[in-house]
């Protein structure tokens, strides 16, 4: 799922305007949650174009965080040339299923 309107990054909500939205979303059990630093998220390819995060990891069958994130390094990597140019640390978190 993709945010509807864009926040803050977290934690710098209040540097913001107060009427800032935060969307929410169920986390259920076998679920996956991707935590990324900006590293990522400003990725871009050599012609200066960012990687398209949500367009490239919506539909992914992955159900497993490792598989998940192998094929996330992989593909960013893919992506940029083969380089981060910056230093990027990504989280794959999964809700276990009861």
């Amino acid at each position: 799922m993709n945010a509807l309107r864009p926040a803050p990054p977290l934690g710098l909500g209040e540097l913001t305007d107060p009427d800032y939205h935060v969307d929410s979303f169920p986390f259920v059990p076998g679920d996956l949650l991707l935590l990324c630093t900006d590293g990522v998220t400003e990725a871009r390819d050599p012609t200066g174009t960012f990687s398209p995060l949500a367009e490239r990891i919506t539909g992914w069958t992955e159900s497993d965080p490792d598989a998940f994130l192998g094929r996330f390094r992989s593909d960013l990597l893919h992506h940029v040339g083969g380089h981060l140019d910056d230093a990027a640390a990504v989280l794959v978190l999964e809700r276990p299923v009861a």
